[in-house]
């Protein structure tokens, strides 16, 4: 939540983070029917180091190594949130994958979706650790992308830096 605010007739109203274009645009929601979640978790993605670093109750508890972006079709940073957790099981990019609300700033769509950059894991891809060889998306070794699917959930912060 990024404010707050009640308007003259008494109705109540959030200011959010959304999903989609463009990315990390921000709305008001009516309050009504909503649900006030925290959570201990943020993640962070240093592009110019290419490691994501997990943060528990405000420390540092874990940093990997991940491959980002290519040149032709960057990771785009801000300020995004997880929306949802996957097991992809042995598909391509699994084990899982964390969505983001972020969207590629180059590609409109991708394999038939909206061209959402997630975490997920490098089943079937190619790209060292440590590399600029995706489509945007954020890959993380097997054991690291299971061990934020046990632990990450909708709602986490993903901050993303150059």
């Amino acid at each position: 939540m990024l404010g707050y605010s009640r308007s003259r007739g008494g109705q109540s109203w959030v200011h959010v983070r959304l999903p989609g274009r463009p990315n990390a645009h921000k709305g008001w929601i009516r309050a009504h029917r909503t649900r006030r979640t925290s959570t201990d978790w943020r993640l962070a993605l240093d592009l110019s180091t290419r490691r994501v670093t997990v943060y528990h109750h405000g420390h540092a508890r874990r940093r990997f190594q991940a491959v980002v972006g290519a040149s032709s079709t960057p990771t785009p940073t801000g300020r995004f949130f997880i929306e949802e957790a996957l097991a992809l099981s042995s598909q391509v990019g699994g084990p899982f994958a964390l969505a983001t609300s972020a969207r590629s700033q180059v590609l409109q769509e991708f394999e038939g979706g909206p061209g959402q950059i997630a975490l997920h894991g490098t089943n079937g891809l190619s790209g060292a650790l440590g590399s600029a060889a995706s489509h945007g998306c954020i890959r993380l070794g097997t054991s690291t992308i299971t061990w934020l699917a046990q632990r990450i959930g909708s709602g986490v912060p993903l901050r993303i830096s150059p």
